[in-house]
């Protein structure tokens, strides 16, 4: 078997990051995701910088697993062509803008008239109700409203983003999870679900886990005066210090850390300070502790602290920059990282799917489809002769890639 979701087949609607990322964690656990496009321009990622031989790096790393069909659906013989695939599909996923699914005659409803125990899955931006639903989205608004940004910026004098799109790719790990529980669910009950999942939703949840302490108790919150004053969450739980020759994380929180930290860098008189007696202690008197901690490690390079630290028990790590995280030997021993030889782009690397299975000793992930490239195949097995298929692509409601692709 290819994975636990063989035999599922997931209708992908999505574009962007957070949508086609989901689908594709399920088609590396063996499910049969057919992606449809816009005829002539696909998916929006298809067209992002950083490419090679046409095909842009966004695209391959978020749609490998997939087939690709081509299909105009503002065309009648187009909608008509993804109704007839939709009669076999376990799970329909679209990210459209709430309202759109309905004009096009996709929503749920419409949907189920065809399939009636297909997994419904709608993945929205600020949510499905309330005056934020119908505003454009992108990742950086959902960092600022979710207050992602804020524990970023925490004491800092002003916000600040993360430098990767947290909030695309939280919510397609969290969208993947749902329709697993939805296909589960469904394998009790017989019946289909309708998943909502929105960006916000899922970044609010994801931050609540460790930053939102101070609003925990109802009655005790703490209000910031200012962005100077916002000392929300989890502070510091990884700082990067400087060494002599580069950056490190190093993580000293409980007492034997602690102790492994002073003795690591000479400084038995830490052990002696009322001020880092405890774990209350040290949190309270944590910018003394953070810049004494700074202060050591620029004596020395970040190898010989990483040794230092190690035999003390203390958690550290060097801090990689992308080219250096490919040939770390962890990275290499956990073999993370695949070579895939792609037709079109060539030789290129890929993520291993993180999860693995003991049963399930899956081949390598598909590469990302040139666009159009499956649609006779899969309008095929959805009962289109060959002459009908030829009537469907001179309309231009659909579209195959060209034989040399």
């Amino acid at each position: 078997m290819a994975g636990p979701f063989e035999g599922i087949r997931v209708v992908d609607t999505t574009s962007m990051i957070a949508g086609p990322l989901a689908t594709m964690m399920l088609g590396d656990q063996g499910a049969d995701i057919i992606k449809i496009e816009r005829p002539g321009s696909g998916d929006h990622s298809r067209e992002v910088a950083d490419r090679r031989n046409g095909w842009s790096a966004s695209f391959l790393q978020n749609n490998r697993s997939k087939r690709s069909v081509a299909l105009d659906l503002k065309q009648d013989d187009g909608m008509a062509a993804l109704h007839a695939i939709l009669r076999d599909a376990d799970v329909f996923v679209q990210n459209w803008r709430p309202g759109v699914a309905e004009r096009l005659g996709l929503s749920e409803a419409d949907v189920r008239a065809i399939r009636p125990d297909i997994v419904y899955v709608s993945i929205a931006g600020f949510g499905f109700a309330g005056g934020w639903a119908d505003r454009p989205v992108y990742d950086p608004l959902i960092q600022a409203l979710s207050g992602l940004a804020a524990v970023q910026g925490q004491g800092s004098g002003r916000p600040h983003l993360v430098r990767t799109i947290v909030p695309d790719k939280v919510t397609a790990l969290q969208a993947s999870q749902a329709i697993a529980a939805a296909l589960f669910a469904r394998e009790r009950t017989g019946q289909g679900e309708h998943v909502h999942i929105s960006m916000l939703d899922t970044v609010v949840a994801f931050l609540f886990a460790s930053d939102f302490s101070d609003q925990t108790f109802i009655g005790d919150e703490v209000q910031e005066k200012s962005w100077d004053d916002d000392n929300a969450g989890q502070d510091y739980v990884e700082l990067i210090y400087e060494t002599a020759d580069g950056f490190m994380a190093v993580s000293a929180h409980t007492d034997a850390t602690w102790r492994g930290l002073s003795k690591a860098v000479d400084r038995p008189e830490w052990l002696e300070d009322e001020r880092f007696a405890t774990v209350a202690a040290r949190e309270q008197n944590k910018s003394a502790r953070l810049q004494l901690t700074q202060d050591a490690l620029r004596e020395d390079t970040t190898g010989n602290w990483m040794q230092r630290l190690a035999e003390h028990d203390v958690p550290c790590a060097p801090v990689l920059r992308r080219s250096e995280v490919i040939e770390h030997p962890q990275v290499i021993a956990n073999d993370t990282i695949l070579e895939m030889d792609h037709p079109g782009a060539g030789l290129i690397r890929t993520p291993r799917p993180p999860a693995r299975f003991d049963t399930f000793q899956a081949a390598q992930p598909a590469p990302a489809r040139v666009l159009g490239a499956d649609t006779r195949a899969v309008l095929s097995e959805a009962g289109y002769h060959d002459d009908a298929l030829d009537a469907l692509f001179a309309s231009g409601a659909a579209a195959e890639a060209e034989p040399h692709a």
